[in-house]
């Protein structure tokens, strides 16, 4: 088996899972039996890579395929083609080694075995000269409302950090500590005080990770958590809380932290974070609609679950498992959620919501919904200095999208809302 070979066939199958079975990569990576079966850790690595390095290019790969197939090939043979000319785009001095892997994936292949000459004469031809692959656009239920919302020129922009992908942002433990961190660690102290590395580290072998004094979080994600500015000895609610970034700042920030959150598997990740950090909170496994307790707290933070829309730079699966018939359903959760984080507040208590969609239905819309519907919630802007959104969405909302910060990488979207239970 030549070198990448293993590597690339799990890349293969985990594309068709998410194509042809419309399952999220996150759960094809955790399937014992699943396509990663057996292979060793720079392998898993590497298929992981060619993965989602293909979802990102899918559509124009099709494009550069169209020029030499007269029609679709069946799925499994598709699935080859993609992931090489998505590696020939990407690096046409490796061109030997693509093509010959992809045809020996196809007649080592049961049913697709009599296809790998075609497959060999398809790619040769394609290597030949290198495709450029365009930028691939968001589908239509999508791209519409947020060509509608933000024009088309953010919308490519969007478009364009979504094939670029995702840094690698942390958060550190302690503030003040940050601008030490960026200079010990080789990396950019961002506004708001995260840090940004180049992808493909192994983080777990950076300075700090033993020691708990930094944990990874997008710069955008970081954002909702320092809106809500809590205080030391403050009784917070972290609602939704897995995987535990946010739970982790509120608890730096001196807060007594309930974090709360329906998947006893995703809060086992939470409790390991924060036992790595030293940070302690008290963690709860329940539906939050469910969820019975006197306490009423200072603060609240609800993360809601959400279409996850302002990801895809990091989740590029999203687009082809994802549409607008589950985004009803979403709507009507994080409505129930608002409601009942109100509920929880002590009256003057603030609450921060946020989500991480692009869709105004899930941001701009729903807190000005919120606030329509309770006439004891107000508008809570808060000053947050040296981002590139504003406080301009409907409601006072802050809007963060993949297209800020481009020439430092990007963020994810987010929209960020800040409000305050009257009394």
């Amino acid at each position: 088996m030549s070198d990448g070979l293993a590597a690339r066939r799990a890349a293969v199958e985990m594309l068709l899972e998410v194509t042809g079975n419309g399952r999220l990569l996150a759960d094809i990576l955790g399937d014992a039996h699943g396509p990663l079966a057996g292979l060793d850790g720079p392998d898993r690595a590497r298929a992981q890579r060619l993965a989602t390095a293909t979802l990102r290019r899918i559509h124009p790969a099709d494009l550069a395929l169209a020029a030499h197939v007269q029609r679709e090939p069946a799925p499994y043979v598709l699935a080859v083609l993609r992931l090489a000319v998505a590696e020939l785009a990407e690096r046409p001095q490796d061109a030997h080694g693509i093509v010959s892997d992809a045809v020996s994936l196809v007649r080592g292949h049961a049913k697709s075995g009599p296809a790998s000459g075609f497959v060999n004469a398809v790619l040769r031809k394609i290597a030949a000269r290198p495709p450029v692959l365009e930028t691939q656009r968001l589908p239509g239920w999508l791209r519409a409302p947020l060509v509608k919302r933000f024009g088309k020129v953010a919308v490519k922009g969007i478009e364009a950090a979504h094939l670029a992908g995702p840094m690698l942002d942390l958060t550190p433990k302690v503030p003040e500590e940050a601008a030490g961190w960026a200079e010990r660690l080789g990396a950019e102290l961002l506004p708001g005080g995260s840090l940004r590395m180049a992808p493909g580290v192994q983080v777990s072998a950076l300075p700090g990770f033993d020691s708990g004094d930094w944990w990874v979080q997008d710069a955008a994600a970081a954002v909702p958590a320092r809106v809500l500015a809590v205080q030391p000895g403050e009784h917070v609610l972290d609602m939704c809380a897995a995987p535990g970034g946010k739970t982790m700042q509120l608890a730096a920030a001196g807060a007594q932290v309930v974090a709360l959150d329906a998947s006893a598997q995703r809060m086992e990740r939470v409790r390991e974070n924060l036992a790595r950090t030293g940070l302690s909170a008290d963690l709860v496994v329940a539906d939050a609609l469910d969820w019975q307790t006197d306490q009423r707290f200072d603060a609240v933070l609800l993360d809601a679950p959400c279409s996850a829309t302002g990801t895809i730079r990091r989740h590029p699966d999203l687009p082809f498992v994802k549409d607008a018939g589950d985004l009803a359903g979403l709507v009507a959760l994080q409505s129930a959620l608002i409601d009942r984080a109100l509920a929880l507040l002590k009256p003057g208590g603030r609450l921060v919501y946020c989500t991480c969609s692009l869709l105004p239905d899930e941001g701009e819309d729903q807190m000005a919904a919120a606030l329509a519907r309770h006439a004891d919630l107000i508008r809570d802007q808060k000053a947050v200095t040296g981002w590139p959104g504003s406080w301009d969405a409907k409601g006072g909302g802050l809007r963060l999208r993949p297209d800020h910060w481009a020439e430092r990488g990007g963020l994810d979207g987010f929209f960020i809302g800040a409000m305050r239970k009257a009394g």
